[in-house]
């Protein structure tokens, strides 16, 4: 993962943290490991969250078919949300359900900063807090 990356992950679990969650980067992530790991495992007890974490400065996004699904894999069995973290340079946060994702011709996926902000997910709604309970 390049330095950026690694940098995006360790602000998204320091976010998770703040929000009184217990979070981690998953270092066996990226091939030290054959064991299907998420980049940024979450949790508090009631929500759990795995995370694969895409950082980019261009407009869109490409994932490998066996990281959603080792992502997708790890989930079932953990019993946690799976997401892919997005975030391009300079943007907010979004978190995109696997469901959400355009599937390409090869059979990967691909997100683009219009699909993140039109059916991704902002910090608050992955943490079970609504936009609606922060104005209350």
């Amino acid at each position: 993962m390049s330095k950026t990356g690694s940098k995006e992950e360790r602000d998204l679990v320091n976010k998770l943290w703040n929000a009184n969650f217990a979070a981690m980067r998953a270092p066996a992530s990226g091939g030290a490991t054959k064991r299907p790991l998420p980049d940024v495992l979450a949790g508090n007890g009631k929500l759990y969250l795995a995370i694969e974490v895409k950082s980019t400065r261009q407009e869109y996004i490409y994932i490998d078919n066996e990281k959603i699904t080792n992502l997708l894999k790890f989930s079932k069995i953990f019993g946690a949300k799976a997401y892919v973290g997005a975030k391009f340079i300079r943007k907010p946060w979004r978190f995109i359900k696997i469901e959400d994702l355009h599937i390409t011709r090869k059979n990967n996926y691909r997100v683009n900063i219009d699909l993140a902000f039109s059916k991704g997910l902002d910090f608050n709604e992955i943490i079970g807090e609504s936009k609606q309970t922060k104005l209350i």
